[in-house]
């Protein structure tokens, strides 16, 4: 098998693929299906967003964060008096006419560009150029929208003439339009022949920026030309006998380190999956890691993260004292929230190097440069507008983000290639999946596929298909359970690919509240 591809999207899908067949790498695919993906789902990712990748090698692992940055006109204390709450799951702030949501002051600096770039320039193999083919066929031929899709675009004001204005306005109740976007495919032309230096320092720089500036954005040329791709290496730690890599803080990976570490003291594979005490158990150590996250972990570049100490056996053990107790754990929280946005793709390629890339808007910030085609993020809504905390506006700074490229190890070779769109529950649709493959011996599909449930409030959040016996055995046991009334979706949108380091074998898993797919190039 050389390799495959895994994705919400099938046309991205089936454009990685394609690349793996014509003998790319990993890292060829990603990019290369992340374009078609902006194309097809404008309003979960695009160059105006953000993101990270995690890159396997048999050399090296690493990660790419490309994070939106506050541009240099924020103040730290400018919304301090706009707060009306803290939405309950974490995702953002909820602040007076939406400052923080729609328009240009929700938007930073986007790096989606310059992580891709950075990508294909380190690792791939196939020309930058080459990358953006696929993407701009599909702009400028169009793609058929899916029902899904329509129901997103129908939502969004935008005062520019766009493919999203022709669903609006469309009879259809939603999908099966065959829709072009020219403006983006002139986009991609532009970053096609003149790369990152296009987007952050030439003629779309300056587009952008002066856009920004007559739309009242707090992004300058200046937080343009500036924007630099953060390179480090994975945060690791031990799950039983394997080793489990994700990214850094700003993103979730810590977070999912933490909670495996918290549940690495009790034999979950002794609980039946999804019982009563499985289901309190889990949540207990989600809330137990969402308390310390909201306490301590903001971009790196501006606070210290205690990292070794979140991650250390004793830390865990106390919190799992505090479990086994009952004892009321009280996330800090301003007063739930699931944008409709992100995306995420999983790629393992005939030399089995690894590729787990989350790129996103946020949630949108329904901002869109005439003539430009693509949307802005709007990543200034999860930045607390309190000064003073982990996690408080100030210029150049990132946002913390539930984004989790993750991959499981057995010794050094790779097992499971993880990761989600989802907002902050990215990180435990992320830690169902790999619970369920490591203590439940779960194929990929049915790892994903499996019901799941959220804990990071009074309220653990869970799908239909979670009996209600068990629900009324956990409020028993003191915690109360919301239905979300689906079986499927709602807590992240899984895809990942396990790779049997023995055989060779290849077994994707596509979340089934999605209409994405796990592809292979045989």
């Amino acid at each position: 098998m050389k390799g495959m591809v895994s994705a919400p999207q099938p046309l991205a899908v089936d454009a990685g693929v394609k690349v793996l067949a014509d003998g790319g790498n990993a890292v060829d695919a990603a990019v290369t299906a992340a374009f078609v993906q902006m194309v097809t789902t404008p309003r979960s990712c695009g160059v105006g967003g953000f993101g990270m990748m995690y890159i396997h090698t048999p050399e090296s692992d690493t990660i790419l964060d490309f994070h939106g940055k506050a541009g240099e006109r924020v103040r730290p204390d400018m919304w301090e008096h706009e707060m009306l709450r803290e939405n309950a799951t974490g995702y953002g702030y909820t602040l007076r006419d939406q400052v923080n949501e729609r328009g240009y002051g929700a938007v930073t600096t986007p790096g989606t560009v310059a992580g891709l770039y950075r990508a294909q320039s380190d690792f791939g193999t196939i020309p930058w150029r080459a990358t953006l083919q696929p993407g701009i066929a599909v702009a400028t031929g169009g793609f058929e929208v899916t029902h899904a899709t329509a129901a997103a675009w129908k939502q969004i004001p935008t005062p520019e003439t766009t493919p999203w204005i022709t669903v609006a306005a469309s009879p259809h109740e939603g999908g099966g339009e065959l829709i072009a976007n020219p403006h983006m495919a002139r986009t991609f032309s532009a970053l096609a022949e003149g790369g990152e230096e296009v987007f952050y320092r030439g003629d779309l720089a300056k587009a952008i920026a002066d856009d920004m500036e007559k739309g009242g954005g707090f992004i300058t040329l200046e937080d343009l030309n500036r924007y630099e791709v953060t390179v480090t290496s994975p945060l690791v730690s031990r799950y039983r006998e394997y080793t489990v890599a994700s990214n850094q803080p700003p993103g979730g990976g810590l977070t999912i380190l933490q909670m495996l570490k918290i549940l690495e003291g009790y034999n979950l594979s002794d609980m039946e999956h999804l019982s009563t005490e499985y289901v309190y158990t889990v949540s207990m150590a989600m809330k137990a890691a969402w308390t310390d996250r909201a306490n301590l972990v903001g971009d790196p570049a501006f606070v210290e993260v205690p990292v070794e100490d979140l991650l250390c056996e004793r830390r865990a053990a106390a919190w799992r004292r505090r479990i086994d107790a009952r004892e009321k754990i009280t996330i800090p929280r301003w007063r739930p929230q699931e944008p409709p946005s992100t995306t995420h793709i999983s790629v393992v390629d005939q030399w089995r190097n690894v590729v787990g890339l989350t790129h996103s808007l946020g949630s949108g910030s329904d901002v869109i440069t005439p003539g430009l085609g693509f949307m802005y993020n709007n990543c200034m809504n999860c930045f607390n507008p309190v000064p003073g905390h982990v996690n408080s506006i100030e210029p150049g700074k990132s946002r913390t983000t539930g984004m989790a490229p993750t991959l499981v190890k057995r010794g050094d070779a790779p097992v499971f290639s993880v990761g989600a769109p989802g907002g902050t529950r990215i990180v435990t649709g992320i830690l169902h999946a790999i619970l369920n493959v490591i203590d439940h011996g779960m194929s990929a599909t049915e790892a994903i596929a499996a019901p799941r449930f959220d804990c990071q409030s009074d309220v653990i959040v869970a799908h239909s298909r979670i009996a209600p016996s068990v629900c009324e055995g956990v409020r028993a046991m003191g915690h109360e359970v919301h239905s979300l009334l689906d079986g499927y979706g709602g807590i992240a949108s899984v895809h990942g690919i396990i790779l049997d380091p023995e055989t060779g074998t290849l077994d994707g898993g596509a979340d089934p509240g999605s209409p994405g797919m796990a592809m292979a190039v045989i």
